[in-house]
């Protein structure tokens, strides 16, 4: 079981869709120029467009199941149902609200090594969750993640913390939304009404106290806060449509176009600095992601018998 992108997918495919090529490739290259777009939202706090994040992700989620008639997508979970959609809302508010902070504070390229490192760590927790089996090449990727961790941590004399919490919340937000078996855009509409009355309040709070931004910098930032559930929304309807005519091993080599393009907006946007340590880690990352993506598409050539996937999608 891998965990790495948004949604159970329909059955592997063998063939190549141009359609779910062009939306799968738009998702990622959307996902990728996140850090382009949440500074535009300057000077709200990372709270508080976090807050706008998931209070118009979830209006605009229910308008689109209201218009597509699919609330009916969400009946029947049940109790362990929605306690499992519950933990997949609070792990993605998580990975939502770190790279927001993270963009914000000018550190793009860790945030793009924790994406970069979200696949590893899904098969990680299928071990040690699910008791699956990994074949030696899958424990070599591992194993190289774990060196590049720790050369980056030497070098820089600190954890690169934010790459692991990135990785491991979306990691197990993948993990929840495995037991949940809801389509995309059910699963986001039911994550963001579960968050929807403490996002409120909080804004409530915050623009009653004088220190809120969405009301009083003027009609721009008002529609930039509120273009926080589109942006969340559309890349993962793109991906919905994608996974549904796409083999999931051209998905899984098609998700590295997210943290590539975050990484390169790091380096060369916003000019952030690169030393020798970080550059060996990266390097043994992406050493490690050949390795791992080398066995994905060995592994999916391998007929009707070969392992199952399933993945889990953010932002």
């Amino acid at each position: 079981m891998t965990i790495g992108t948004p949604e159970q997918t329909t059955p592997e495919r063998s063939e190549l869709d141009p359609r779910g090529l062009t939306t799968g490739v738009a998702a990622y290259v959307l996902w990728g120029l996140f850090p382009a777009f949440w500074p535009l939202l300057d000077p709200a706090a990372p709270v508080e467009v976090l807050a706008h994040r998931i209070v118009w992700t979830a209006v605009l989620m229910s308008v689109v199941l209201t218009v597509l008639r699919r609330w009916r997508d969400l009946r029947g979970l049940g109790v362990r149902g929605w306690l499992a959609m519950t933990a997949a809302a609070l792990f993605i508010a998580v990975n939502w609200g770190m790279f927001i902070w993270g963009v914000s504070v000018g550190r793009v390229v860790e945030a793009a090594l924790g994406y970069y490192m979200t696949p590893l760590v899904g098969v990680l927790l299928g071990v040690l969750v699910l008791r699956e089996r990994l074949r030696w090449t899958q424990w070599t990727a591992i194993g190289l993640a774990c060196l590049a961790v720790l050369v980056i941590a030497v070098g820089n004399g600190t954890v690169p913390w934010l790459s692991m919490v990135l990785a491991c919340s979306f990691g197990v937000y993948g993990l929840f939304k495995a037991i949940v078996r809801v389509p995309a855009a059910a699963g986001l509409a039911a994550e963001g009404l579960i968050l929807l009355v403490p996002a409120a309040v909080y804004l409530l709070v915050l623009e009653s106290s004088g220190a809120g931004t969405f009301i009083d910098l003027g009609p721009a930032h008002l529609l930039l806060m509120i273009s926080a559930g589109p942006a969340t929304a559309v890349p993962l309807l793109f991906y919905s449509s994608a996974a549904r005519r796409l083999p999931l091993t051209t998905l899984g080599v098609l998700l590295y176009i997210n943290p590539t393009l975050q990484f390169l907006w790091g380096v060369l946007v916003v000019g952030e600095q690169m030393p020798p340590a970080r550059w060996a880690g990266f390097a043994l990352v992406w050493l490690a992601l050949i390795v791992f993506t080398t066995d994905l598409l060995v592994s999916g050539f391998r007929g009707p018998g070969r392992e199952k996937h399933s993945r889990a999608r953010s932002a």
